[in-house]
């Protein structure tokens, strides 16, 4: 979302890191192009003027002139404001009594539906809550089956739709059903409309005094723009939100939104749709998104990503293979399956610092996602005896596997390639010890430039 403007930032920083001192000319030449990169971002043209402004007053103080690296100094101080125009302080989900209210409220196609379902699932998976989906949107047609759909994909219960039933009544006996099958969390589902009228505002505020949630979040779509503070002040104002979903932030919205949502509202965004898999919502925290637009990546999101699809034990046995020089084609398909239930390879490869730099060698270099499911399908075609010895594949087994796993002999043949220098890596690291053990987290075929 944010790779415009990380690219126009990290061009003006490059320039005044450069310059061994920094005059007031080239911190106010800075500051107008860091200026027309956040307006150009959408931002608001109040917070970009004190962003400015407090980052000007800072640049041109004593810190920066005693700094011994006064370029990057300017970055530390940007990156400091920009924390403190999202957020500084982390807004996690609120819950309250038993069954807590979660009220999801926002305009049609912003994503709301699909927001309330990957928050059940992670409330259901990183939480252990039990939890109850229900629709209220009893006019956009087969709404209620799409959140019955969806629940189901999540593994929570959802609310059995009635014909005729109205938004309130539903609300209701979804707060009864709660209370009587010991649900810990209820999360009512809206019904948007393409734009804001007094009609929808009135249903939500209703909803809201009869259910008494303990989180109200307006879920907003990134594409919208400047438009996206016009709504969030608009429901907060007629309604009064708590939180702020931004969905679609894994697209190439240009993430002024983010930036400013938090200083026109008051009020702070918790999440980040970053996909449409249900998995796909992450916890939004100023400080992880700010390094993200500076270019410094997100190491720590990037760690929880892989801590959601690699058990603590599995990794202590890899890390005592590896100890011992040992790297069996089984372990190559567990880890290239690990590899894909992470995400988007774009995105995971965009959470490392400095990734924003060679980022055109990398659209180059072409690497394509669905090589990882191909070069897991190879070795799911291995019997466990080829698995555990590679010698006893010799061409008829090459095609027989080629075959069976809908790929072509070269690339099977470019797999045990791989496999024998990743095995050659493991002995090496073996060897050197755990200093070793922070090397080849990718497969050689998935690392540009490398075959």
């Amino acid at each position: 979302m944010f790779e415009t403007l990380t690219e126009r930032l990290g061009a003006v920083f490059d320039r005044l890191r450069r310059r061994g001192a920094l005059s007031e000319a080239d911190v106010d030449a800075g500051l107008r192009e860091i200026r027309v990169a956040l307006l150009e971002a959408d931002v608001a043209l109040p917070v970009v003027k004190d962003l400015v402004a407090a980052v000007r007053t800072r640049a041109l103080g004593q810190e920066v002139v005693r700094s011994v690296t006064p370029g990057q100094m300017v970055v530390k101080i940007v990156h400091d404001h920009l924390i403190d125009v999202l957020g500084r302080e982390d807004a996690p989900l609120v819950l309250g009594g038993v069954p807590s209210v979660v009220l999801m409220v926002g305009l049609q196609g912003s994503g709301k539906t699909t927001t309330a379902a990957k928050l059940a699932y992670r409330l259901r998976t990183r939480d252990r809550k039990k939890v109850l989906l229900a629709s209220l949107d009893v006019y956009r047609p087969a709404a209620q089956d799409q959140t019955a759909t969806l629940a189901a994909q999540a593994e929570v219960a959802a609310l059995p739709a009635i014909l005729g039933e109205q938004p309130l009544a539903i609300a209701n006996r979804a707060l009864a059903t709660a209370r009587r099958e010991g649900v810990d969390v209820v999360i009512l589902d809206t019904a948007g409309r393409t734009h804001i009228d007094q009609p929808m505002m009135d249903e939500a505020a209703r909803v809201k005094a009869a259910a008494n949630p303990a989180e109200v979040l307006l879920v907003v779509d990134a594409l919208t723009g400047q438009d996206a503070l016009a709504i969030a002040k608009t429901f907060d104002e007629k309604i009064g939100v708590s939180g702020i979903v931004l969905t679609r932030a894994d697209g190439d919205a240009r993430g002024g939104a983010a930036l400013s949502m938090r200083a026109a509202t008051g009020r702070p965004i918790k999440f980040l749709g970053v996909g449409e898999k249900l998995d796909a919502l992450e916890a939004f925290q100023a400080a992880r998104i700010a390094d993200r637009i500076l270019g410094q990546g997100d190491i720590v999101g990037l760690v929880e990503r892989a801590s959601q699809v690699v058990e603590r034990e599995d990794a202590e046995q890899m890390a005592a293979k590896m100890m011992r020089g040992e790297f069996t084609l089984d372990d190559l398909a567990s880890q290239l399956g690990q590899l894909r239930k992470m995400g988007d390879l774009g995105g995971l490869l965009g959470m490392l610092p400095g990734v924003g730099k060679i980022k055109r060698q990398l659209a180059d270099a072409k690497v394509d996602e669905r090589q990882i499911a191909r070069q897991e399908a190879i070795v799911r075609s291995m019997t466990r005896a080829e698995r555990r010895n590679p010698k006893l594949l010799n061409g008829s087994r090459r095609r027989r596997i080629a075959a069976g796993s809908g790929t072509s002999v070269p690339e099977v043949n470019r797999l045990l390639k791989q496999h024998q220098q990743m095995s050659a890596m493991m002995k090496t690291m073996g060897k050197l010890g755990p200093k070793g053990m922070g090397r080849g987290l990718l497969p050689p075929g998935l690392i540009p430039g490398r075959n």
